[in-house]
């Protein structure tokens, strides 16, 4: 059985054994290139998702590019600050 959701993600029935055990079919094993994976217990229903072998080199390049400067840091911080010191007078009125 073989339903698609956003026309790239499938979802497959596969049989949980006597042991507790689950076989993810080749095709997700093959795309994913993991090993290992993380099952996640959302109460009702189960995610699975993909382990990398090295999570740190999985990592490199996801943030790269660049950010603010610190004038801008200090300016949003600035206005986190008073926007939670006008929060604290009005709640002393």
């Amino acid at each position: 059985m073989r339903f698609l959701y956003y026309g790239f993600m499938g979802a497959t029935r596969a049989k949980v054994t006597r042991n507790g055990q689950v076989s993810l079919p080749a095709e997700l094993r093959h795309r994913w290139g993991a090993g290992s994976v993380l099952v996640i217990d959302r109460g009702d229903y189960a995610i699975v998702r993909p382990i990398p072998e090295d999570t740190i080199a999985s990592l490199r390049g996801t943030h790269a590019g660049p950010g603010p400067t610190s004038e801008q840091a200090r300016q949003a911080e600035r206005q986190a600050e008073a926007d939670r010191g006008s929060e604290r007078i009005g709640r002393n009125r």
